[in-house]
Formats: structure tokens, sequence, C-alpha cells
């Protein structure tokens, strides 16, 4: 019995990896557009993509990251200054981007921008600390989408959305998991909708890496900021000891591949080059046999595991 389900099974994964080898034609011509390569991700996928001979078009937030990634690179890459919160800035960057690919269009939008913190309780945090993650992670994103679309649509190309395994399951307060799922429900739905017209979308869903925004010192950095402006009720309820506790659950969530950012950009880069991509990528093992399956199971065992394994607060029934 096993004998007949094996095979079938064999043949799908061998049928998938066949296809997936398949590489797009013509690499050397295409546009790729990346947001956020200061740093981290965006800014290996930009070398990478970069010594696979594709045009780059690199946005960085800072003068200074736009000349360390051009110093690192060929003179085929490029760099244009972006906000992903200012609407003005959005609209410069598209005309820029529209000037440089001219009639070809544009094979590749990926949108890399983003920022996890602050990451916290919900009742330690403001409208506003919502807000922030919103507009950066989520509505930025819509808004550099749907300025490019019409180059990427007359190029047939793909869409590459940077989402999370929070976008799953969402394990913390705060707004990032509320903008991961909003990456997946955006991402979702444009993949339908622009299937029509050969564009395809795909999600990228790491786990955990450290960056630059994920480091120790930037999450307990944040964490302490939103603890001291929150109510003395909120502190009294909470206890400094489970600050202390959260704080250390960042170091317990950093698995030993998490300095490897090349397991994230090598599937940004399936995604972009792959004849058949697929529609999520989950990079990092924790991504694939922790996240992936939890988010899965019913909410009451999530919901449980969370209950015991969680910092609880010093006025906990």
């Amino acid at each position: 019995m096993w004998l007949y389900l094996a095979v079938p099974v064999g043949l799908y994964y061998l049928l998938r990896w066949y296809r997936e080898r398949q590489v797009v034609s013509h690499l050397q011509d295409k546009f790729v557009f990346i947001t956020g390569c200061d740093s981290g991700f965006g800014n290996l996928l930009a070398r990478q993509l970069d010594l696979r001979g594709l045009k780059v078009l690199a946005t960085c937030l800072t003068e200074q990251g736009a000349e360390q990634l051009n110093s690192q690179t060929s003179d085929r890459l490029e760099t244009v200054i972006l906000d992903v919160t200012k609407t003005e800035s959005i609209a410069a960057a598209a005309e820029w981007v529209k000037e440089h690919v001219g009639d070809r269009g544009l094979w590749g939008l990926v949108n890399n921008a983003g920022i996890c913190t602050p990451m916290a309780p919900n009742e330690w945090l403001t409208k506003q600390d919502f807000v922030k993650m919103l507009d950066v992670n989520l509505l930025g994103m819509i808004e550099v989408t749907l300025s490019l679309l019409p180059l990427v649509r007359k190029a047939r190309g793909r869409v590459v959305n940077v989402s999370s395994v929070m976008g799953r399951v969402s394990l913390f307060g705060g707004g990032y998991c509320m903008s991961k799922y909003g990456v997946e429900a955006f991402s979702d739905s444009l993949r339908r909708e622009l299937s029509y017209f050969g564009v395809k979308v795909a999600m990228i869903e790491p786990g955990y890496f450290m960056t630059n925004m994920t480091s120790p010192e930037v999450f307990n950095g944040s964490l302490q900021a939103s603890w001291d402006q929150a109510s003395p009720e909120i502190k009294e309820l909470y206890g400094e000891k489970f600050v202390a506790d959260f704080m250390k659950t960042s170091n317990l969530l950093k698995p030993s591949w998490s300095g490897n950012l090349s397991l994230m950009t090598n599937c940004m880069e399936h995604a972009l080059t792959s004849c058949h991509p697929r529609t999520r990528y989950s990079a990092g093992w924790d991504a694939k046999f922790f996240y992936l399956p939890v988010s899965y199971m019913p909410t009451f065992l999530v919901d449980l595991m969370m209950y015991w394994g969680a910092p609880r607060p010093a006025k906990a029934l």
C-alpha cells in the first residue's frame, strides 16, 4: 500500500523539481526594481541579481546606503532614494523607473522594504505605533505596487512580495503580524487578478533571520521604549520580570542558520528567474518545520502553546 502512495508522491516532486529548474531566457535584458536595499535581504538580493547580469534598479532610504551598494556592484546597477511612506517619493521613483525601462517594461518588482519594531504586547502600544508599521510594511508596499503595475504588465513580469511566517500565525502583539497578514491578502488577490495578463505574483515567507532590523539590541531597545511609554496600570499588571523574560525570547528564536541570508534571497531570485515560480516560498528551516505546521494546527492548541510557553504577566490569573 505504501508503495502505491510513494510512487505518485515521488513522481510529483520529480516533476516539480524539473519544472522549477527551467530558467527564463534573456535575463540580461530584464529590469528588476527592489525596495529596501540599504542592508539586509534587499542589499544582498541586489548584489546577487547584479552578478547574474540582470539590470537592477535598487532603492535605498539613505544616500549612504546607495553609495555603499554602488561601490559593491557593477555599472549595470542603479540606485534611487525612496521612502515608501511618502506618495511624492513613490511617484518620483516610478517616473525614474519608467524612464529607465522604456518600452521593455519592468520584469520584476520586489517589495522588500519593511520594519519589524515596535513589537510588544498590544496594550503597551499607541495607535501611532500601529500606523507606523502599517505605513511601511503594507500601505507603502501597496502604493509602490500600484504605481509600477502598468510597467510590470507590459513586460508580463513578476511581483515578489516579502511577507513572513507571522503572516500565517500571529505570535506577537503590535502591527508587524497585522501588516504581514495584509501582505498575504493583497498578494493573493493581486495574483488572481493579474493572472489574466500573464503576470505572476509570489510571496516570500521567511522565518527568523538576523538582520539590522532583527538584532537583539534593536528588538530589546524597542521593547524597552514601549514599556517606558506604558501607563502605570499596565506596568503594575505586567511587572518588570515580564519585560526581562520577553527580551529573552528574542535570543531563543535565533536559529543556527539565521545569519545565512542567502536562504532568503535564493527564494527571491528563483521567483524572479524561474519559468514556473512558486506562489509561496518558506525561507528557513524554522519556517518549514515549525511555523508552517503551527499555522495549520487547531487554534486551541496554538493558544495553549502560547499560554504555557510565553512570559506571564505578574497579575495573571
